[in-house]
């Protein structure tokens, strides 16, 4: 019997019109073996939520270079707690500020990662926090 994959959701916030970084992490997810689903841009933080529940993902992973990422993320982990999902990992990436990072950590983020992370590093820490 195999190992059920893991589902991740990648998404992109906010009125960001740049996913080159997004689809290169959601490339390197498939190949690692999980399932991907890229909802695509300009996501709202109430599609992005309606999509994880939809999807029943095990992690969401958002990408923001915006600059709206202390606004946008939290909104979506507060979201994702008032509709009752508290099993499904969420970390972020994008550019986004090292002094930011705490702040997003305290509002339900797991881990940031910054440009020039290795993809293997995301995977790793994705398959080491799942919260099945």
């Amino acid at each position: 019997m195999s190992e059920k994959k893991i589902r991740v959701l990648v998404a992109k916030p906010g009125l960001d019109g740049h996913d080159r970084g997004a689809k290169v992490v959601a490339r390197a997810f498939r190949d690692a073996g999980f399932e991907v689903i890229y909802t695509g841009l300009r996501q709202t933080p109430e599609q992005i939520v309606a999509a994880v529940i939809q999807e029943d993902v095990d992690v969401l992973a958002m990408s923001i270079l915006s600059g709206a990422h202390n606004t946008l993320f939290p909104k979506v982990t507060q979201l994702l707690k008032e509709k009752g999902v508290n099993d499904v990992l969420v970390v972020g990436g994008g550019v986004i500020p090292e002094e930011d990072i705490p702040f997003l950590k305290e509002n339900g983020i797991e881990e940031v990662f910054t440009p020039g992370t290795n993809t293997q590093d995301t995977i790793e820490f994705i398959k080491g926090h799942l919260k099945r």
